[in-house]
């Protein structure tokens, strides 16, 4: 097959089948784009929280470019990679560099959609951090511009490269723990503020700061340093808070492991802001701590999986074959079966443990998150584990779980139609599947 060909043509020459169980998606290149011998020209959209370890990650190609908002983060990418340009505006980044062979884009969840779909307009290869995009309609969007395109995709999703998680999905193929009928998730996190109302004050606009990109589609709001470095992922206009940032390692695991589809619903309650003795709309900021509840349909014979997440230091509720001098620790993940139990590749109780013995290697294991993206952008190696048409997925239905927790429907049980993206109850939900962009703005 020649190392070019496009993948409308390959489509067309292969079975669905056989295009996902033998050559992935992601590896498919589009003509122009570096050779497999060549390194890729690569440039990085926001180099503040994860930008840099992200870039150094990918040292071995050439750095091309380094693009922020904060003239800060821009000097110190040109520092560390000196033949790199710097930018402060994607858009004129892209319009001027037509060399670019892929970009990392490491910004708030807020501009992840606009910036990955004009990236994928122009037939470049994209590593994006975890949430894939803010909300449910970008990342059906992207998912499907994704898969037009044809080009090398990578959410920041590490986990999706490990040897547990391999290790676990062959353990209950195996029959380890019998039919999984429970995942029960939990976490401390966030670890930044949430729970608190907008400013009321505001301050002139640094400098070093690029405001009106850096807000992208969000509503025009006056400067405030609250909103800024890490501390954005607990706004709602800006970030998706412990949901977005926990959410895509959960649920790319556990599609991956379970094989799941989409959700049948999900409904959800947490903590409440309250001034005196009265609960206080909040519409400005997530919840400090939160329970999710999900319900995922039976497959292939297996039965309906419910999804139960506790974040905010929330603790489930302890499966009935856990050891009584077993801790839950601040965080953890159970698969609970018919018959045990599994924790970070162990079967509960652990006398079971004792008496099993891991089945043999079934899946193929990662050559290493970073480096699947790499050599899949240069039509090489075996995929990409958390492409953006598996992560658009995934990302979906960790934010449907963001939209149980909106003020007036907490406690509701919203049922999900992904076929038609709605949901089938409750017409008050549907609003928060698309945002509306301020002007200047589109997908």
């Amino acid at each position: 097959m020649p190392r070019f060909i496009s993948r409308r043509k390959f489509i067309k020459s292969s079975s669905l089948f056989g295009l996902f169980s033998i050559f992935p998606a992601c590896v498919l290149v589009k003509p122009g784009q570096a050779a497999p011998s060549d390194k890729l020209n690569i440039a990085a959209i926001g180099f503040g929280g994860k930008g840099p370890y992200n870039i150094k990650s990918m040292a071995s190609e050439n750095i091309f470019a380094v693009c922020d908002v904060d003239s800060r983060h821009i000097a110190k990418g040109v520092k560390a990679y000196p033949s790199a340009k710097g930018y402060s505006d994607y858009r004129k980044l892209f319009d001027k560099e037509k060399s670019i062979d892929a970009v990392m884009i490491a910004t708030p969840d807020n501009t992840h959609a606009i910036i990955t779909m004009a990236a994928l307009e122009r037939g470049k290869a994209i590593y994006c951090e975890k949430p894939l995009t803010h909300d449910v309609y970008e990342a059906r969007k992207v998912a499907q511009a994704a898969k037009k395109a044809g080009v090398a995709t990578q959410m920041g999703n590490q986990g999706m490269a490990s040897e547990k998680m391999r290790i676990v999905r062959e353990m209950i193929e195996d029959g380890a723990i019998g039919d999984v009928r429970e995942v029960v998730y939990w976490t401390d996190r966030p670890v930044w503020p949430q729970g608190m109302l907008r400013p009321k004050d505001s301050a002139a606009v640094p400098s070093y700061l690029n405001w009106d990109i850096w807000q992208g589609p969000a509503a025009d709001r006056p400067f405030h340093s609250s909103y800024l470095h890490f501390v954005w992922r607990g706004w709602q206009d800006f970030g998706t808070g412990t949901m977005g940032d926990i959410g895509g390692h959960l649920f790319g695991g556990i599609f991956y492991t379970l094989g799941l589809r989409p959700p049948e619903y999900v409904e959800g309650t947490s903590s409440r802001l309250t001034g005196g003795w009265r609960h206080v709309t909040n519409n400005d900021s997530y919840p400090r701590a939160s329970m999710v509840r999900w319900r995922f349909p039976a497959v292939g014979g297996k039965p309906a999986i419910k999804l139960s997440w506790y974040d905010g230091g929330l603790k489930p509720e302890r499966p009935e074959l856990l050891e009584a001098s077993r801790k839950l620790g601040k965080g953890g993940l159970f698969y609970i079966g018919d018959k045990g139990v599994i924790r970070d590749t162990r079967l509960l109780p652990e006398k079971k443990m004792k008496e099993y013995k891991l089945p043999a290697k079934k899946y193929p294991r990662s050559v290493g998150h970073y480096e699947e993206w790499l050599l899949a952008a240069k039509g090489q190696g075996n995929g990409c584990g958390s492409d953006f048409v598996t992560a658009g997925h995934a990302t979906e239905a960790a934010l449907l779980g963001n939209i149980a927790l909106k003020h007036g429907l907490q406690g509701e049980r919203l049922y999900w139609d992904h076929d038609n993206m709605k949901f089938t109850n409750n017409d008050e939900a549907n609003r928060y599947i698309q945002r509306q962009y301020r002007k200047g703005w589109t997908l």
